[in-house]
């Protein structure tokens, strides 16, 4: 659920930068802060990404080993390849040959950038460096920004999984001091420029690290048996996860750096509130899409800037008013959808299981 709603920030929020919200009729019915956050949610919704990239990734690795020490490094390793690569691969091809086409959109014009490089950074997960030292790249080569660092978390997890993760409760406390390190770590990028700051290594790293706190700590909770501490969690992580998304520039006026701290707090309580069956009855009937489009996360983050620009040049062609853009941008959720439930159908899955019979031995 949480993943799905993420997604869809994303999607709006690239929309939104070209045709903004608060620009629309809708301005007329919901509150203008309201589209404003919505609208400008993207980066935020990366970081709530990254806690539950480090949730699942945790789960993964209990349910198939049992424990963290019992990982097995090429089998983890090849699981990830299986996942990431294929549609990594496949992308990194078709953005190469668009740009030797010379698409609008697509090109790489800066001259400190070139198409190899670019080509280099997205395959060996530094694309996050490589923006930060010459600036952004076209939007298509731009998002896999975040999944750099979700990489680079994960060649070394399972190497301190295995070094630590034979005592329990070192491991928790070394994870859980580094996910509440974020704020140090958002201060000590305060002077770098606003590129780096958003995408920086650490920062990331510790937001995922929160996820994998969470996954033990919701490893630990069913032994409590109480219902109560899922809905105090569940209620607290809404609250805490609306307030950063809705009041950012209140909480950042008193928190500074650590209002980040409030959204990936907020996500993991959510995640561990769900995980113990909280608000389950009211959710399941009406979120099926959203559901869908978290299971399709990956595919749609990979391939929703193909529908943001082709739909964009369409608004400019047709010659439309900004009253009904938002028209677009629903239109952008729905083809976004489709398009990663394709991929995902034709290749991502058919793709991970050819990987998967020859990478993983059981």
């Amino acid at each position: 659920m949480i993943r799905g709603l993420s997604i869809i920030l994303v999607v709006i929020n690239h929309m939104a930068l070209r045709i903004p919200l608060a620009r629309t009729n809708l301005a007329s019915i919901l509150p203008s802060r309201l589209l404003e956050a919505v609208g400008s949610s993207g980066h935020a919704a990366v970081f709530a990404f990254f806690v539950i990239s480090g949730f699942l990734i945790t789960q993964t690795v209990l349910g198939r080993w049992k424990s963290l020490g019992g990982v097995r490094l090429a089998q983890f390793y090849a699981l990830r390849a299986a996942r990431i690569l294929p549609c990594l691969v496949a992308l990194v091809a078709v953005l190469a040959l668009l740009d030797l086409m010379g698409e609008p959109d697509y090109v790489i014009t800066r001259p400190d950038q070139s198409l190899p490089r670019a080509i280099f950074a997205a395959l060996f997960m530094h694309m996050n460096w490589y923006e930060g030292h010459t600036g952004y790249l076209p939007g298509n080569w731009d998002v896999l920004w975040s999944l750099s660092i979700e990489e680079a978390f994960y060649l070394f997890f399972p190497l301190i999984c295995l070094t630590v993760g034979k005592r329990p409760a070192i491991f928790a406390v070394l994870v859980g001091a580094f996910a509440l390190s974020l704020p140090l770590l958002l201060d000590a990028l305060s002077h770098e420029p606003r590129i780096w700051r958003h995408k920086a290594y650490a920062p990331g790293m510790s937001a995922i690290a929160m996820g994998v706190s969470a996954a033990l700590l919701a490893r630990k909770c069913p032994g409590m048996k109480s219902s109560a501490l899922f809905h105090l969690a569940g209620w607290a992580g809404l609250c805490m996860t609306i307030l950063m998304f809705l009041a950012d520039d209140i909480l950042s006026a008193y928190l500074g750096a650590g209002c980040m701290l409030v959204l990936t707090t907020g996500v993991a309580l959510l995640l561990i509130a769900f995980q113990g069956g909280w608000g389950n009855a009211v959710l399941t009937p009406w979120t099926g899409w959203v559901r869908r489009c978290g299971v399709l996360s990956y595919e749609i983050y990979l391939t929703h800037m193909f529908v943001v620009y082709t739909l964009i040049r369409v608004y400019a062609w047709s010659g439309c008013g900004l009253r009904y853009v938002w028209l677009w941008t629903a239109l952008a959720l729905f083809v976004s959808l489709r398009l990663g439930s394709i991929v995902e159908k034709t290749f991502s899955t058919p793709a991970r299981h050819w990987f998967g019979r020859r990478l993983i031995a059981e």
